[in-house]
């Protein structure tokens, strides 16, 4: 049975909202390699001030169990109460221009009912185009610069940014299925999903935060302040390179999907790059990877950053 109530709310005395703006659409959910969505958002909070316009329903759309809110604890007594956000907000950039942002948790109910009030809230304010940014991991190094696959109608982004472009199947996401309805609908969408190199898929990869930034600026003419970022992103590439350096199996397996890379971008068969008749399974697991940089971050001592703290 369809679900045929209201799903969000508008704000009272909210922001007036222009008509004809970008909505960029950044929603975590099903995978999020390398934390680049999560990374930011948190980092649009921060620098680009959002209003809130809309909020979204969580007794609607969100199964708290299956994603718990946090409480805190003082002692004896609970302090605060942290739920789930899901909102529709006003932003501006870095040079004062104004845009729309869809932030927060992917609805894990209604998603019809999620998708229509969207569509009417995009038609309402007239927005000249929707991007949105999602990430997958892939067996790809880190030494080369993150690739993207682009969906949409923007073949202007598909032709200049789409590295890899497979004909398959996957596990839809909230953001696929707004994509989707858009395109019907007639309005600009592009949809850019992030190849983040498997082995650091669970950490905070500024990389990852940096490219998803990025490719949201082609998409809208938007300016996002990104200095913080890349300065996290000098630090964690050097102590990810001192580890590698330090590991020859990790050493190994980064050469290999080097020559891979460098093979598939060249179009040649990815196949034919394995020198000496290397065979694959030979390379440490993703899992394995993430455990030894994991031992490694450890034995650092103590005080000093690491890649997943960012």
């Amino acid at each position: 049975m369809a679900f045929t109530g209201n799903v969000h709310e508008r704000i009272a005395n909210g922001p007036v909202v222009p008509s004809g703006l970008p909505l960029v659409i950044l929603l975590t959910g099903f995978t999020d390699a390398g934390n680049a969505v999560s990374g930011l958002i948190e980092h649009l909070e921060a620098t680009v001030s959002p209003e809130p316009v809309v909020v979204f329903d969580n007794d609607v759309l969100l199964d708290y169990r299956a994603r718990r809110p946090v409480i805190s604890f003082d002692q004896d007594h609970l302090t605060e109460f942290r739920p789930a956000r899901l909102e529709l907000s006003l932003a501006h950039d870095a040079l004062g221009q104004a845009f729309l942002l869809l932030s927060g948790y992917e609805p894990d109910f209604a998603w019809n009912a999620f998708s229509d009030a969207v569509l009417d809230l995009a038609t309402e304010y007239e927005v000249s185009g929707v991007s949105w940014v999602h990430s997958i991991a892939m067996p790809v190094p880190h030494t080369r610069p993150i690739g993207t696959t682009v969906s949409g109608n923007r073949r202007d982004l598909i032709v200049a940014h789409s590295v890899w472009r497979p004909r398959t199947q996957v596990p839809s996401t909230a953001g696929h299925l707004l994509e989707y309805r858009f395109a019907q609908h007639g309005s600009r969408v592009a949809g850019f999903v992030l190849l983040v190199p498997h082995y650091l898929a669970d950490t905070e990869f500024p990389d990852a935060v940096l490219v998803a930034a990025d490719r949201l600026m082609t998409a809208t003419g938007l300016v996002l302040r990104m200095d913080d970022v890349q300065e996290r992103r000098e630090e964690y590439t050097a102590r990810v390179d001192e580890q590698v350096e330090g590991n020859d199996e990790l050493t190994q397996m980064v050469h290999t999907l080097e020559r891979r890379y460098d093979a598939y971008m060249a179009g040649r068969d990815p196949e034919d790059a394995d020198e000496g008749g290397f065979d694959e399974r030979d390379l440490p697991s993703a899992d394995e990877i993430a455990a030894e940089l994991e031992r490694y971050l450890a034995s650092r001592p103590s005080g000093e950053d690491d890649p997943k703290q960012g």
